[in-house]
């Protein structure tokens, strides 16, 4: 059992201080490529733990164990991805007034832009009083027709260094209580 500090009925913490979680959802496999490259640049800090989770699984439990974020989504008609909003829709009021102060960063995959994408998940981690640790990192394909919109994507190899990079400096952070 769970009181509404986030402990459960023997006084125990639910959140462990070290755990990173990335949800991910993905629909041209871009944002798949950025959440396991940041998963791995994670999981290169020593000491780190991280759990890489798809947002149609990721639920409030797990929102409540990880002590940071980071929410990796495509960008779709100037907004996240409707799975990725889904897994907002499930968490968001389960979890508010819990995870305050938390760290969060975004990665977005986009055509063109990512601004939606990101300011929608930005008023999301407002409401949560979520913290953001890094600037947003959106990854553009460039796809800007129906055909190239639609096609599986490749993530260039500095895009996927760009990932490790933020999913290992984000692990680092929570290991030096930085956020």
């Amino acid at each position: 059992m769970v009181d509404n500090k986030g402990v459960d009925a023997a006084g125990n913490s639910r959140r462990d201080d070290r755990v990173l979680l990335i949800v991910w959802h993905s629909r041209t496999g871009a944002a798949q490529v950025m959440a396991n490259a940041a998963g791995t640049g994670a999981m290169d800090e020593p000491g780190s733990a991280v759990r890489v989770v798809p947002a149609t699984v990721a639920g409030p439990d797990d929102v409540l164990a990880a002590a940071g974020f980071l929410f990796v989504c495509p960008e779709n008609l100037g907004s996240m991805t409707g799975e990725m909003k889904a897994f907002f829709d499930r968490c968001y009021y389960p979890v508010l007034g819990l995870i305050e102060g938390r760290g969060y960063a975004t990665a977005i995959s986009a055509g063109t832009a990512g601004h939606g994408a990101e300011a929608q998940i930005d008023r999301i981690a407002t409401g949560w009083r979520l913290r953001r640790v890094a600037p947003s990192l959106i990854v553009r394909s460039g796809a800007d027709t129906p055909a190239t919109i639609a096609a599986r994507k490749r993530v260039s190899r500095d895009d996927v260094q760009s990932c490790r990079d933020l999913g290992r400096a984000l692990a680092a952070g929570l290991q030096l209580g930085i956020f």
